[in-house]
């Protein structure tokens, strides 16, 4: 493919041109295709007269009382409407995508809880939409912005931390709760539970970065109290499966590990805790593109969905 570039020194067409010598071609009239363009007429002869001097060719010549194309005019009449539509087509804003058609693979960097409890809902909707999309799931391992900024992920869902990029467009998806987690038969399972008796027990913390100590540890220190933590692990589905079949207590998202909780014993910390927002995170590269706009939304009302299905459940409950 022949690729034009800019050298010093080079002259630079003056694109408008193209679009003056397709009406030229297409009306065979000065008068007529000033009318169209919204031109006086000498200036669309005015205009006439540079593409002939930057084409080195009449263009429109004189036959009796009207005008005819040069055989150059001729060959080029083709090629030039075309380009006017190719131009016209890239200057449009873009339409929205036939999702029937739409062929592309999107990947998205999210948490192990989150692929649990909202992955196969947003397949499924996926693929009754736009079977042609396929959707990769990437474990978020931490919260740097580079995988957005140089494209290798197309979405991110997560807490939005102070490393994250400020160019990166945000938008708030769903609140959040810690909730313990023991085994059925674990002794915090029984009884009245105080913020003393829930640090004293065995905890296992969860830590990307393996920091033994976060939110959770600093609400307690308030009280004078500290968690007896005897393991770390990198995520909440790890801690989850320690707590099946440990005597440990884990402390997790609520509806982020929903899927992951179920057979296990949940309740409420004893202690005030903030919520916490999780968010959608994409590139500005993105903010426009049609099928990025698609997917955004499906995940949006597809957790909206599954959230509205917790709601009721609690309230049957």
């Amino acid at each position: 493919m022949r690729v034009l570039s800019y050298r010093p020194g080079m002259s630079t067409p003056d694109l408008n041109l193209l679009l003056t010598l397709e009406v030229l071609l297409v009306e065979g009239s000065v008068a007529r295709a000033a009318k169209r363009l919204r031109l006086s007429p000498s200036a669309m002869s005015r205009a006439l007269a540079r593409l002939r001097e930057t084409m080195g060719d009449p263009l429109l010549v004189r036959a009796g009382r009207g005008l005819v194309p040069t055989p150059r005019a001729l060959a080029l009449r083709e090629q030039v409407s075309q380009l006017v539509l190719d131009a016209q087509a890239v200057l449009r804003p873009e339409q929205a995508p036939d999702l029937a058609q739409l062929q592309r693979t999107f990947t998205l960097r999210c948490s192990d809880g989150f692929v649990e409890n909202f992955a196969p809902a947003l397949i499924a909707h996926t693929a009754a939409q736009a079977p042609g999309v396929r959707l990769y799931f990437l474990p978020k391992l931490d919260k740097d912005s580079r995988w957005l900024r140089d494209g290798s992920v197309d979405l991110e869902t997560g807490v939005v931390g102070a490393s994250a990029g400020p160019e990166l467009r945000v938008q708030a998806l769903m609140r959040d709760h810690f909730v313990g987690v023991v085994h059925s038969a674990h002794p915090l399972a029984q009884g009245e539970l105080s913020a003393a008796r829930y640090a004293a027990a065995r905890h296992v913390g969860v830590s990307r970065r393996g920091l033994a100590s976060g939110p959770l540890d600093e609400a307690l220190a308030a009280l004078g109290l500290q968690r007896n933590i005897v393991t770390l692990v990198g995520g909440f589905s790890a801690a989850l499966a320690l707590v099946r079949s440990t005597d440990l207590v884990a402390s997790v998202p609520a509806r982020h590990t929903g899927r992951l909780r179920e057979g296990l014993f949940s309740f409420a910390l004893p202690f005030a805790m903030p919520e916490i927002t999780v968010s959608l995170l994409w590139h500005p590269r993105q903010q426009a593109d049609p099928a990025h706009r698609w997917l955004r939304d499906t995940v949006r009302s597809v957790c909206l969905a599954a959230l509205d299905d917790d709601a009721l459940a609690a309230d049957q409950a």
